[in-house]
């Protein structure tokens, strides 16, 4: 891992960082040293490691609970150079959905191709940032929804690190297998008129989980409008099994 910048806002330090060919970044208090809880956050589609609800939300869990947390450009976001695979795929399926064909099926396999790419990716950065003092080996949360959801479920699936996660606006096509084997506590928010996943596919990855304690925060409004009291709840799960 090599950090490439540092900066300080309202008592948060950002750092940037390379590992291998995945850029990302890692915020903790200022002045930060020991071990802490830390939360890896999955950017949504088209997004990337410091979109605006990224930052935000990190900020937060950063400020008001003594949080580190980190995020990364999934392939071809961000700083991360062009996939011609990946680019390819997308645009034969938007021309597949121009054709008349559901959406929810094509971003399933998609983004089922997409994770294997990044469990492995996302596990090798938890590995560099517990090695880091500032850091420490402690417990790991996952926040993700959308294509963070699509790719988080594998990954907290395959992951024993994490404890505890918040996914979200995804649906059982892509993710119900991995949903399966993840059995620690969820938080899982459902858009009611998302126009991206269908109700009945959010619902039906919500009860794949076989998590024992899973709650669904089924909110009114589109796939982009989860209101911004979900991150104070946010705040509180983490707060209530990570700290």
């Amino acid at each position: 891992m090599r950090f490439n910048s540092a900066t300080s806002s309202d008592g948060v330090r950002e750092q940037m960082f390379i590992l291998g060919d995945v850029p990302g970044v890692l915020w903790t208090a200022e002045g930060a040293a020991g071990a802490r809880p830390l939360i890896l956050m999955g950017h949504g589609g088209g997004q990337h490691k410091k979109a605006p609800d990224i930052v935000a939300h990190a900020h937060r869990f950063v400020a008001e609970c003594d949080f580190a947390v980190a995020a990364v450009d999934v392939p071809g976001h961000g700083d991360r150079p062009k996939d011609e695979e990946y680019d390819r795929i997308a645009t034969e399926n938007q021309a597949r959905v121009d054709a008349g064909e559901e959406l929810a099926p094509l971003i399933a396999d998609f983004q089922a191709l997409v994770a294997r790419q990044t469990v492995p990716e996302w596990r090798a950065v938890l590995d560099a940032v517990q090695d880091l003092d500032h850091v420490g080996a402690g417990p790991v949360g996952y926040w993700g929804v959308s294509l963070g959801c699509g790719l988080g479920v594998p990954f907290v699936a395959a992951e024993p690190r994490v404890r505890a996660a918040v996914l979200g606006l995804g649906g059982a096509l892509a993710s119900a297998e991995a949903a399966a084997r993840i059995t620690v506590p969820v938080e899982f928010l459902l858009q009611w008129d998302d126009e991206r996943v269908p109700r009945a596919q959010g619902l039906a990855l919500f009860d794949a989980l076989a998590s024992t304690e899973k709650t669904l925060h089924a909110n009114p409004g589109r796939h982009g409008e989860i209101p911004a009291f979900e991150l104070d709840s946010a705040l509180r799960f983490f707060a209530r099994h990570l700290a």
